[in-house]
């Protein structure tokens, strides 16, 4: 059996989580955003904001864990596995901010395959701020921008999610991949 790997991707604050957790509910594979993870870990080295501090190992510590979720999806015995984020989001995130990166980033981006692509538009009714999410909504705009370039340029089609309860964006994600 062949893995289907689904990323979810979409700014800050877009619902992307709560998805992810309702396809767990679901009992669904899932792997769960890593960014959360590594900004605690630093808050607790005395760095309230790795990403603003120092955005390129911010970004390589994100690239490898999400590299590495990627291969264990690969291994799944699930038809389908959900990825919250994918290696292409940290592209993007570092182009938002002006960043260069190395060319192992891109080498990364196109080895990489997702087989399917869900994106998930600025939705300001559901946006909030909180202790790891630094950028305001006009930010998760323009990242959402970032986001929507940088999968097409790696010649992805983008599904967008529509706005709803998370049942219904979930059940649009599944029934999507099921017709």
């Amino acid at each position: 059996m062949v893995v289907k790997k689904v990323v979810i991707t979409g700014g800050p604050g877009t619902g992307k989580s709560t998805i992810i957790n309702e396809l767990i509910k679901r009992d669904y594979t899932c792997f769960e955003e890593i960014s959360r993870q590594i900004t605690l870990e630093a808050q607790q080295k005395g760095i309230d904001q790795l990403f603003l501090t120092n955005p390129l190992l911010f970004s390589e510590h994100l690239l490898n864990g999400r590299h590495q979720q990627f291969i264990d999806a690969s291994k799944s015995d699930s038809n389908f596995v959900f990825l919250d984020r994918g290696v292409h989001d940290v592209l993007a995130y570092m182009d938002f901010i002006g960043d260069r990166y190395p060319k192992d980033f891109i080498n990364i981006c196109n080895n990489i395959v997702y087989d399917y692509a869900f994106i998930l538009k600025p939705w300001e009714a559901i946006y909030e701020s909180d202790n790891e999410r630094y950028e305001n909504f006009d930010q998760a705009l323009k990242i959402h921008e970032h986001l929507l370039s940088t999968y097409q340029s790696y010649n992805y089609n983008l599904i967008n999610v529509p706005f709803g309860t998370v049942e219904e964006r979930t059940d649009f994600i599944l029934n999507t991949l099921i017709t």
